[in-house]
């Protein structure tokens, strides 16, 4: 007899074990998981992706006379790639030199006819000068030659006198008009090599001022950092095959690493819960390891429409508090703003809250027992929720529901 009890004892633990295995295994799924209700300080948060930014940055611009000299776009033919490190002076880009050296080939061809037209001017005005001046001292001997003869007619009969006079008269008055023309030819000649002289010192100053412009197509540091390149209203980055326009001719920049904000934006629904000065953790998907601290300090009044959606958005900067050599512009971070602080209340996961025909309730666990308790929520965050009445700090709740959870009564508030 003893033998076949050692021999039943084994067999009946096995089987038991078998029973465990089959159905104990088929019950751990999410329907029976159980959770504590926590009591505690309640954030509220509103978690968001950003991007790291500088807070201030030294601009790189492209020529500043553009606009003087009729050009509104250019290209990007050439540039450093982003992140160089440079030094002051060293060189970043080069713009595409195409419509400005065209404007100067053009400015040359005028200079050279502007040149040989005021030679050949001041070339004709000389001789148109010189032979007017002769003109007049042929005019004054002719006059003197008049007054000789008047003087000699004196014993002539009155009619030779008389003749005598008229011709010098006439002699005296060819002159003054030839005076009066000369005076006439001269100021004429002035005015004509003023003008000429004039269009070429314009266009002298044109060539000089494309000169000017044009050793700025070459774009190099103002000072010492790290090139980052500058993005478009679009949010798309300046590169090569990219423009600058004349009213906006920044090329690149060159952040101060210093100081690193996060630039990210919040849908209208969580806006009203943001305000400047809320803590923020931050975090950054290239190191996850790493972790840091920040605040609001920029709320946008305006919204903007998001890209692809019709959603609109709010632009929101966050200092970051701490200092690190890794952190770059353009990485993406996790910005967990919290936005409130409910102190001293009970809280449980929102996945075991729910509601039916707006009545809100929770699965409790009393020892083997599911109870179907009705509950009276308060605020949230993204996992969690406050349970302002029908659960104490001792309950635990299913964290989904229960298998015949609908044969369950609901035990109402009192």
């Amino acid at each position: 007899m003893k033998k076949k009890k050692w021999i039943i004892i084994p067999a009946v633990i096995a089987l038991l074990l078998l029973i465990w295995f089959f159905t104990g295994n088929n019950n751990k799924d999410n329907s029976v998981v159980v959770v504590p209700v926590k009591k505690g300080n309640f954030d509220i948060k509103v978690t968001t992706t950003g991007e790291l930014d500088a807070k201030s940055s030294q601009e790189i611009y492209g020529p500043d006379g553009l606009r003087s000299i009729g050009i509104w776009q250019v290209k990007i033919s050439e540039m450093i790639p982003e992140g160089t490190v440079v030094d002051s002076g060293q060189y970043v880009a080069t713009l595409d030199k195409t419509e400005i050296s065209n404007k100067l080939k053009d400015i040359q061809t005028e200079l050279e006819k502007l040149e040989s037209q005021l030679t050949r001017t001041r070339l004709d005005t000389t001789l148109e000068l010189r032979s007017a001046r002769d003109e007049l001292i042929n005019l004054k001997f002719a006059e003197e030659e008049r007054q000789i003869t008047l003087d000699q007619s004196k014993y002539e009969p009155p009619a030779s006198i008389r003749q005598a006079e008229i011709d010098l008269q006439k002699s005296k008055r060819s002159y003054e008009q030839a005076v009066q023309n000369y005076k006439l030819k001269y100021s004429k000649a002035k005015a004509t090599i003023g003008e000429i002289t004039a269009s070429y010192d314009q266009s002298k100053r044109k060539f000089q001022m494309l000169m000017s412009v044009l050793d700025e197509f070459t774009v190099k540091a103002p000072k010492t950092g790290m090139l980052i390149y500058k993005r478009d209203w679009n949010g798309k980055k300046k590169a090569v095959g990219s423009t600058i326009d004349a009213w906006s001719n920044v090329v690149a920049t060159l952040p101060n690493l210093s100081k690193m904000i996060s630039k990210t934006y919040i849908n209208e629904i969580d806006i009203s819960k943001v305000k400047i000065g809320q803590r923020v953790e931050i975090g950054v998907d290239a190191f996850p390891e790493k972790k840091f601290t920040g605040e609001v300090t920029e709320v946008a009044n305006i919204g903007e429409q998001m890209q692809g959606t019709n959603a609109k958005v709010f632009e929101v900067k966050i200092l970051v508090h701490e200092f690190d050599s890794i952190l770059r512009p353009a990485m993406t971070t996790k910005n967990t703003i919290i936005t409130a602080i409910v102190p001293n209340v009970i809280y449980v996961p929102i996945e075991s809250v729910h509601t039916s025909d707006s009545i809100t309730y929770v699965f409790k666990a009393e020892g083997s027992r599911v109870i179907k308790q009705q509950v009276k929520a308060g605020v949230s965050n993204e996992n969690e929720i406050i349970i302002t009445k029908g659960l104490t700090e001792k309950d635990k709740v299913y964290l989904l529901t229960p298998e015949n959870a609908e044969k369950l009564k609901l035990v109402k508030l009192s």
